[in-house]
């Protein structure tokens, strides 16, 4: 099994930045590909980015987050990070990563992070 442990979040000004980490443990080796999902309050869970972990790391984004969100990875640490720049009030919400399988999380949810963004 993986475990996952998302951190970084907190409260930020509108245009602001944060940089999350999603740490994984455990049986990484199975994962194809890594994504961040936000929850605002009132709304279903929403893919954010997603990075594949294998060949060229290809990455998706919601258009919403285009230009101003960044996923990466750092294999020697078995972390994935979202980088968000120019932050909006409307990006407040819980972010939470999982390991994909065709886009479809695979893993129980953990905690995640909450990232609140003051207009």
């Amino acid at each position: 099994q993986v475990q996952l442990v998302e951190s970084g979040g907190g409260l930020v000004q509108a245009g602001g930045s944060l940089r999350l980490s999603c740490a994984a443990s455990g049986r990484i080796f199975s994962i194809n590909r890594m994504g961040w999902y936000r929850q605002a309050p009132g709304k279903q869970r929403e893919l954010v980015a997603s990075i594949a972990i294998s060949g060229g790391g290809s990455r998706t984004y919601t258009d919403s987050v285009k230009g101003r969100f960044t996923i990466s990875r750092d294999d020697t640490k078995n972390t994935v990070y979202l980088q968000m720049n120019s932050l909006k009030p409307e990006y407040t919400a819980v972010y939470y990563c999982n390991a994909l399988m065709g886009f479809i999380p695979t893993l129980s949810w953990g905690q995640g992070t909450r990232v609140t963004v003051s207009s």
